[in-house]
């Protein structure tokens, strides 16, 4: 059964977690050194300077997204309103930015073509999710606002999943990256969606048996 008391803070660490990898691995040191974007270097067609001015951009407000969104999703967060109100046009923002990023470090995807489609269809969800729970908020529905940005921070948080299932994936699959870099983005998109959703709907029948007992 679901329980938010363990799902937030195993949210946070796992946020936290990727941030310093993140930091660490891209800010103290060079992308050029991560295993991934080396192989890319091999090709000496890949454009690595104009790539930088797109992957550092994504980086940022990835983090940005992953970091805001796992605070707003706290019962402090919305104690707050004003500050709860900023820091969702902050996620927004950072989200509705990315998606312009995301096309073009998409087509140096490791795995190619099947790869690239993979992180287009995920970018595709993000900002679907993100820009329709905006949409309630604008309209003053409050409940399905919620509901969709708990689905737009599922999305968000492949950022996090991708990488784990990635690795289980290349574990327990012999393949080529073709094959194991986009099972890995549809798995975790389903996997996120999939929690998400037992999630919600688990507090609908919760919210309904409520109801019912008033009654």
């Amino acid at each position: 059964m679901l329980n938010r008391k363990i799902i937030l803070p195993v949210l946070y660490v796992l946020a936290y977690v990727l941030t310093f990898y993140i930091v660490l691995q891209y800010a103290i040191f060079k992308p050029s050194q991560a295993g991934m974007v080396s192989a890319k270097l091999q090709d000496a067609s890949f454009p690595y300077a104009v790539w930088k001015l797109f992957f550092y951009p994504h980086i940022l407000l990835g983090i940005a997204a992953l970091l805001i969104g796992a605070y707003q999703l706290t019962h402090r967060s919305r104690r707050h309103p004003v500050r709860h109100k900023l820091l969702g046009r902050l996620y927004g923002a950072a989200i509705l930015l990315n998606v312009l990023v995301v096309p073009y470090i998409a087509l140096y995807a490791t795995g190619g073509t099947p790869s690239t489609i993979a992180f287009l269809v995920l970018d595709v969800f993000w900002f679907g999710t993100t820009a329709i729970g905006i949409g309630y908020i604008l309209k003053r529905n409050v409940a399905r606002h919620r509901r969709w940005m708990l689905r737009s921070y599922a999305i968000t948080f492949v950022f996090v999943t991708f990488r784990i299932v990635l690795g289980i994936v290349q574990l327990t699959i012999d393949a080529p990256r073709s094959v194991t870099f986009p099972l890995a983005v549809y798995l975790a998109i389903a996997l996120n969606l999939g929690i998400t959703e037992t999630y919600l709907g688990k507090r609908s029948r919760s919210a309904a048996q409520s109801i019912e007992g008033v009654g």
